[in-house]
């Protein structure tokens, strides 16, 4: 009996050590992010270079998901220094091109849509860490959503509908409430299932995942609540 309290206690020890350390990431990324937006935001000539110079703001999405799908396919074989400088220029990049955002949306819709992107993401990543329930089935019916989403939004580039962006921006926050859930619940299991240096690197893609979501329901909410300039 003793033996297994020791077991469970000790699982438990490096689970949250390696949440902590996913959370520590995700967190660092998105001040990053939000710096050097707010910072490209308030100067003419960095907006002028991004969105006045043919092509640059489409290369540094295309850079973005390189960055991203590199990372993603390749973090097996990378050091955990060279993960986390593609993880930090990754949310460097995201706050060059998040930049946009404070130039369509006021001040303060940006600061209270963001604290309600804190709060929903809070309750619902504690939901995926403390549930007892399987959520993998939930997250496939999450990632189908999110399909669907991309394919009405590509859909939507040529229809130009201002009725099915709404509906697409509010199936989007469904989709990344729910996947916050999930990839919550799956980044814990992940906890115990790796060790040394391919938990640390573990812990970076742990943190990607929830920036991301978090970064998309920011913006589907923003869509949805924010006051346009």
């Amino acid at each position: 009996m003793e033996d297994n309290n020791y077991s469970l206690t000790d699982e438990k020890s490096i689970t949250a050590t390696f949440m902590s350390k996913v959370y520590s990431w995700m967190t660092l990324a998105l001040a990053i992010t939000g710096f050097i937006a707010m910072y490209v935001a308030s100067s003419e000539e960095l907006l002028g270079f991004i969105f006045g110079t043919q092509y640059m703001f489409l290369g540094l999405i295309i850079a973005e998901l390189g960055v991203v799908w590199y990372l993603s396919a390749r973090v097996a074989k990378l050091s955990y220094s060279t993960a986390i400088a593609m993880f930090i220029l990754y949310s460097c990049l995201s706050g060059l091109t998040l930049s946009v955002v404070f130039i369509v949306y006021t001040s303060s819709s940006i600061a209270s849509t963001f604290f309600i992107t804190a709060g929903t993401f809070a309750v619902m990543s504690l939901a995926g860490f403390y549930t007892k329930k399987d959520l993998s089935g939930f997250g496939s019916i999450m990632m189908m959503g999110l399909v669907g989403v991309i394919i009405a939004t590509v859909v939507n580039f040529f229809l130009k509908s201002e009725m099915l962006n709404y509906i697409i921006s509010y199936i989007g926050v469904m989709v990344f409430v729910g996947l916050t859930a999930y990839d919550t619940q799956k980044i814990k299991l992940m906890a115990t299932q790796v060790d040394g240096e391919n938990a640390k690197k573990a812990s970076i893609m742990g943190a990607l995942t929830l920036y991301l979501d978090f970064v998309n329901l920011f913006l589907y909410l923003l869509r949805v609540m924010g006051n346009r300039k």
